[in-house]
């Protein structure tokens, strides 16, 4: 990549938010803002919507319910019965949906497809198999056409020049998932090829795709070295001090609104569904630097009546406390400061754990507490059924439910990278980054050094474990809100949806962002996207 060094790489995607059943088929699809439908007249219904001269149609493919979009500058429209933004499916999409039991998850005003076929790789890798095998080879027109049809049969030197002289006309999306079939098939020689060419493309000062691309291309390579984990572990990335992660996560914070998304819209459920509470516990399953409290602190002094006790238990990981410069003392320090310039009655209790270790009696929860629970971008790091059988994935979920408590927030990255193949896997984390990076590039200059430096402290190192790690390595396993709602109703939450103050709240907040930032919400869930393509959701369960 054009750069002079390996990109340092610490903290991650999650690790922004420091700053303020194992049967998921490939038809658990990202949800998409969308200007075509399906071509299944039988499963399909459309509905014209216009939102900034963009027209969108929905998929009629769940239980009805309302929903409303939203777009910054604000500008709402409001239907029922129907998802507001369609999938760009294809027919085979359709028949799975149809045959399978679980299709009621994939319900959301986002509607996509994961791993699914491109239509224009599918026409450039057609027009390479002609070049290379010659008009006459014997090709079956309605198979699917892919580079491991080329290159894992017999080739020579000449046809391995061949697609040398062709490669480099590829755009970087087709290079990418040609050198991903590669590398998913072990051959090294095309993979390499591939690699090189890429190479001279990539850039960490760049195009978002040009970005993006130097830290797949680092998956990449790891993947085919040694199947991700080593390589994953031994990366000689020079760690950033406290102060300096901190000041990238500050930067991508101000950037990109996704995590004052996530805490903004945990503050205003919690305080709605504990405004007659005069003791509240809130447990943060993912604290950081507790910045998030310092604002329903602040709220809660200006309560009608006076302000109620307030404990909060905050767990905590050690990158968290890397970032920290220091233990959950400093975050307990910050809040007990705050909670008395604001004549707060405040206790704080820390757990020093990662979310799979955490037991009950590392909770503290009292007799006579009103009890609110925070999941924020967090619960996508337990191990599901897929790699532990202990799963802590929903044994966490069990133990909250266990605490009956009154309200529990979850916020987590709209994407399907847990137990889907890695094919599919690689060209939906490269969905999703591409749209997270453009969502970057809007705010700053392409060669902004701090833009760099986050991208690369933050973002690269979420990147490569997707790509490059398996089983207990890959720790980052994102769900889609369908699949989340199931483990929740599995472990016995009801959904409790989102009141109008959400929505509005976080549509005040989009105003200081892009206009190409929209949320919508739908079945008592809201959604955070950039054009096309959501990011992230929010929702309650009681």
């Amino acid at each position: 990549m054009q750069t002079s060094q390996r990109p340092q790489m610490s903290g991650g995607v999650h690790g922004l938010y420091n700053q303020p059943m194992q049967q998921v088929e490939q038809y658990y699809a990202p949800y998409h803002f969308k200007n075509n439908n399906c071509n299944n007249t039988s499963s399909v219904t459309q509905f014209a919507f216009q939102t900034q001269n963009e027209h969108f149609f929905t998929l009629d493919s769940l239980p009805a319910t309302d929903y409303v979009v939203y777009d910054s500058p604000p500008a709402l429209s409001v239907s029922s019965n129907r998802s507001p933004f369609s999938p760009q499916c294809s027919q085979s999409y359709m028949s799975d949906l149809h045959h399978s039991s679980d299709n009621n998850t994939c319900g959301s005003p986002f509607s996509g497809c994961s791993g699914v076929d491109d239509g224009d790789l599918k026409h450039v890798l057609r027009e390479l198999e002609n070049k290379l095998l010659g008009p006459e080879s014997d090709t079956d027109d309605s198979c699917s056409c892919s580079f491991n049809d080329v290159v894992s049969k017999p080739s020579s030197l000449t046809r391995w020049n061949r697609v040398l002289d062709i490669a480099p006309s590829l755009n970087l999306k087709e290079l990418l998932v040609a050198c991903a079939e590669a590398v998913s098939d072990a051959d090294i020689s095309t993979a390499e090829i591939l690699m090189n060419i890429l190479e001279q493309k990539v850039s960490v000062s760049g195009e978002p795709m040009e970005r993006l691309s130097a830290y797949v291309l680092e998956g990449l390579r790891a993947r085919l070295l040694s199947s991700g984990s080593i390589i994953y572990k031994k990366l000689k990335c020079k760690e950033p001090t406290s102060s300096e992660l901190l000041s990238y996560m500050q930067v991508i914070c101000n950037m990109c609104p996704y995590y004052k998304f996530a805490y903004m819209s945990a503050n205003v459920v919690i305080r709605e569904a504990m405004a007659n509470e005069n003791r509240i516990h809130i447990i943060d399953f993912q604290i950081a630097q507790g910045s998030q409290w310092m604002f329903l602190l602040h709220y809660l002094a200006r309560r009608p009546g006076g302000p109620p006790f307030v404990c909060i238990t905050g767990v905590d990981d050690s990158q968290s406390a890397h970032a920290r410069g220091g233990g959950l003392q400093l975050v307990g320090e910050r809040l007990a400061a705050v909670a008395k310039s604001c004549g707060v009655p405040f206790e704080f209790h820390g757990a020093a754990l990662s979310g799979c270790e955490v037991q009950l009696e590392n909770l503290r929860v009292r007799h006579g507490e009103a009890l609110a629970v925070n999941f924020p971008f967090m619960l996508h790091h337990m191990p599901d059924e897929s790699v532990s059988t202990i799963n802590h994935r929903d044994r966490l979920l069990r133990l909250v439910k266990s605490l009956s408590p009154k309200i529990v927030t979850l916020v987590e990255q709209e994407s399907n990278t847990n137990t889907a193949p890695f094919l599919p896997r690689f060209r939906e984390t490269l969905d999703y980054y591409t749209a997270m990076f453009e969502s970057i590039d809007a705010a700053r200059p392409r060669d902004d050094k701090q833009r760099i430096s986050a991208e690369e402290h933050c973002v690269a190192r979420d990147v490569v474990n997707i790509i490059a790690c398996e089983g207990a390595d890959r720790v980052e396993r994102h769900e889609l809100l369908g699949k989340w709602r199931l483990r929740l109703m599995m472990a016995g939450f009801t959904p409790c949806p989102l009141s109008p103050s959400v929505g509005e709240t976080i549509n005040d907040m989009l105003k200081e962002y892009s206009p190409n930032y929209r949320f919508a919400e739908s079945e008592g869930a809201l959604y955070l996207g950039w054009k096309n393509r959501a990011l992230a959701t929010s929702s309650a369960w009681r």
